[in-house]
């Protein structure tokens, strides 16, 4: 298996390599702040050139900032994109919807392992995809400091490794810390009979994947892991478990007595007050909004490459 991808890497280099044909693209009008029209007898570009754009193309030849692509490599160039452009959505999807929608305390006591795969498969294929287009499209090492195009790459490579590295000091340092930490800290907790969650926190416990299933009903906190009727953190297809069900029981067809007789684990903490959180977490915290920044600069930098 190991030889087979390397073969592949090796092959879509050599693709993506040196060729003898080629057209001019954008990146080449923006370097001289001249228009498609100015280097090509047409005025949307490609196809022959003038004398201005053959005088262009030579220079750009002796410098070693061109780099032509056959129409074999360009098609391999697009598929590269493609699988590179919808790796990115799903782990920046990922980011947001656990950074945004659900909170980051839905991850501190560990992500889920799908999540935790997904993001993982996604940062070593980004990487992968990322290196080859790369290839193709730089020529030279000086394109990263000479021209806009190189720079505003090698920033969004920058950040990129920030994020990677963020990942792996979290998957494999802070986040078996947390959970001891917070191991330790839910046993203390449920020796003393009270465990105090807030609302973001509660969604962590969705009783999928061995975790346990809590559900909120008037400031209190319920384990229903147990219960039949919960099997996998969901209630009839219709409630899931790391939810406040207090609003959602005054239309069920029983009485809240289905809830309160399961055991309470503790309370709801209102929304503003705070609890002491353990170094591990709080560490988590910061890198996750780190990373959510720097989500949203990657997006920025590729719209200054598209749109302005």
């Amino acid at each position: 298996m190991r030889k087979l991808l390397l073969s592949l890497f090796i092959l879509a280099i050599q693709l993506l390599g040196p060729a003898s044909i080629a057209f001019a693209t954008p990146e080449y009008a923006r370097q001289t702040g001249l228009q498609c029209r100015d280097c090509h007898i047409e005025a949307m570009g490609g196809g022959p050139l003038t004398e201005k754009g053959k005088q262009f193309l030579e220079d750009m030849k002796v410098k070693g900032l061109y780099r032509p692509l056959s129409e074999t490599q360009k098609i391999v160039r697009l598929l590269i994109g493609y699988i590179h452009l919808l790796t990115a959505i799903a782990w920046f999807g990922t980011i947001l919807y656990v950074h945004i929608l659900l909170k980051p305390a839905y991850a501190a006591r560990g992500l889920p392992k799908g999540e935790l795969i997904l993001g993982w498969l996604s940062i070593i294929v980004l990487a992968i995809t990322g290196t080859l287009l790369t290839i193709a499209r730089i020529p030279a090492w000086k394109v990263f400091y000479t021209t806009r195009f190189g720079i505003l790459l090698g920033i969004k490579i920058i950040l990129f490794l920030i994020m990677a590295s963020t990942a792996f000091v979290v998957t494999f340092f802070i986040g078996p810390r947390l959970k001891r930490k917070l191991k330790t800290r839910w046993e203390t907790d449920i020796s003393r009979g009270k465990q105090d969650l807030t609302i973001e926190e509660i969604h962590s416990f969705d009783g999928k994947e061995g975790r346990p299933a809590f559900v909120a009903y008037k400031g209190k906190v319920y384990d229903v892991s147990h219960s039949k009727l919960w099997k996998d953190g969901s209630h009839v297809r219709k409630h899931l478990a790391g939810h406040d069900l207090t609003d959602a029981l005054k239309t069920a067809p029983h009485a809240e007595d289905k809830v309160t007789a399961m055991p309470e684990v503790g309370r709801l903490i209102e929304a503003g007050q705070k609890i002491p959180r353990p170094m591990p977490e709080r560490a988590f915290y910061v890198l996750a909004y780190i990373n959510l920044g720097f989500v949203f600069l990657i997006t920025f930098i590729i719209a200054l490459w598209r749109w302005w």
